[in-house]
């Protein structure tokens, strides 16, 4: 069991330039217990165009990742707007959490719990609660 509690209802994303689960811990008692909420797919990327500058050989792939990170770090400011969550652990593969770090507005940064540089989106959601506490 990890030494720092997570707290209930904490806001818990799984993802990788291609979408993003979202859960939230149901547990009360600062254990971990996912319940799976929505996913973020990314939908049409060609006209939304990804975040800061983008070097000339950049591949398609790659922008479209580049994109997804800024929608998904705008989605989440919309929340935090909304008073939607108040903690929050971002599990995303390593260059999906690089793109995405940079977008984030000051009011998502404050409430991240953890930030997990790992590609967990096609794991169950035992290994997903197992690999963040192992973070922890």
């Amino acid at each position: 069991m990890t030494n720092k509690p997570i707290p209930h209802n904490t806001l818990i994303v799984v993802g990788t330039g291609e979408g993003a689960n979202f859960y939230r811990n149901s547990a009360k008692s600062g254990e971990l217990k996912l319940n799976h909420q929505r996913d973020l797919e990314p939908g049409n990327l060609a006209d939304q165009g990804p975040a800061g500058k983008q070097p000339p050989d950049t591949s398609a792939k790659e922008s479209m990742e580049a994109t997804f990170a800024k929608i998904l770090a705008n989605h989440l400011y919309d929340l935090a707007q909304r008073q939607k969550f108040d903690h929050l652990i971002l599990v995303l593969d390593p260059d999906t959490l690089g793109e995405t770090r940079p977008s984030l507005h000051q009011s998502v940064s404050d409430k991240i719990m953890l930030e997990l540089p790992k590609t967990l989106v096609n794991n169950t959601t035992d290994e997903i609660e197992r690999s963040i506490h192992s973070a922890f």
